[in-house]
């Protein structure tokens, strides 16, 4: 039987190593971004790895003795490894289908000749509409909402920076997280990697962002340093038939910049970050079975450069440049804008 202050110990030391990683990233955010501070759920996502444990395992990885300790580093930096397929098996609302599994066929909004596959909302609804179908009042068929990947947090950027990223390091990267050949695991390490560095097409700007510190510099870098920051607020909706209530006009500057940050399968939390012009952001209000969500929406207003063959010019007709493209915004999909005025 555990001893009652041994068992207290721990969970103290838990406690102030998850509090002293999130004051971290606060303290980051602070100093980078003119918002106090960060939302709850990117919080969430910082390393709970104190600064000792960060310590511990750089010399780990310095001495290629990682994987000999590979189960402690991924319980405590809570991170996928081995077996672990990403995917979510099983969701607190039972009533929904089960979840897509990420793969290169799922439906994607990148314009690029290659399709490179994102996290949009696509199965089990409408994944792609014109901005006159968002109407109050009227009755949609909203996909699924869910994230397919399972919940990670971010490595510290000094940890980040010591793990391979390269389609030629592919093989090293996988025998530091015990991956084995023709694993879920290793299809969706092979995918991430070859989207993050696929060359881009003119006119494309995007990165990955392997840790909390590179995505907020890259967001400032891109920016500036006064930006808000939207994401849907629930998977409320998903596979419903809604009536939208209130629809709010968020962004609209047509001549600024955003940036979409999509969350990609990976051990630790790895996002796909791109540069969009042309692009207004709503809020809409759906009114679902359970409670009414608060659902991100971007539109598209450019798509000369889109591939004629692109599936939301196959659902909706007409082609690359001649109608604005929406979609919703799916859970653990960042957006990011500048402040305006």
């Amino acid at each position: 039987m555990t001893h009652p202050i041994l068992l207290l110990g721990c969970l103290i030391v838990i406690y102030f190593c998850g509090s002293q990683a999130e004051n971290a990233f606060s303290q980051y955010w602070e100093e980078h971004i003119g918002l106090p501070l960060p939302p709850h759920w990117l919080t969430a996502k910082a390393s709970p790895l104190s600064l000792h444990q960060i310590e511990m395992f750089m010399k780990l990885i310095e001495k290629n003795e990682l994987s000999s300790h590979l189960h402690s580093f991924c319980k405590q930096a809570n991170v996928a490894c081995s077996t672990n397929t990403l995917v979510k098996n099983t969701m607190n609302d039972t009533t929904l289908p089960p979840i897509a599994q990420w793969n290169a066929d799922r439906v994607v909004y990148e314009h690029s000749p290659k399709d490179i596959p994102l996290s949009v909302a696509s199965q089990g609804g409408l994944p792609f509409f014109r901005e006159s179908m968002v109407k109050e009042g009227s009755v949609m068929l909203v996909p699924d909402l869910r994230d397919p990947v399972s919940f990670r947090s971010f490595l510290p950027r000094p940890l980040a920076s010591k793990i391979p990223f390269s389609i030629a390091q592919i093989d090293e990267l996988k025998k530091k997280f015990g991956v084995v050949d023709e694993s879920n695991m290793d299809e969706y390490i092979k995918a991430t990697v070859e989207t993050c560095k696929k060359s881009p097409i003119q006119g494309e700007q995007y990165t990955c962002v392997t840790s909390a510190e590179d995505l907020i510099d890259f967001v400032v870098e891109k920016l500036g340093h006064h930006i808000h920051i939207w994401s849907t607020g629930s998977v409320e909706g998903s596979y419903e038939n809604v009536t939208i209530g209130a629809v709010k006009l968020i962004y609209e500057n047509l001549s600024e910049p955003l940036v979409i940050c999509h969350s990609q399968p990976f051990p630790f939390q790895v996002y796909f970050c791109h540069i969009f012009h042309k692009v207004k952001i709503y809020v809409v209000n759906i009114h679902a079975r359970k409670k009414v969500n608060h659902v991100i929406m971007a539109c598209h207003y450019d798509t000369s450069i889109w591939s004629p063959n692109h599936h939301a010019f196959k659902m909706l007709g007409f082609g690359p440049g001649l109608i604005e493209i929406c979609h919703w915004i799916n859970a653990n999909v960042i957006v990011w804008t500048k402040t305006l005025g």
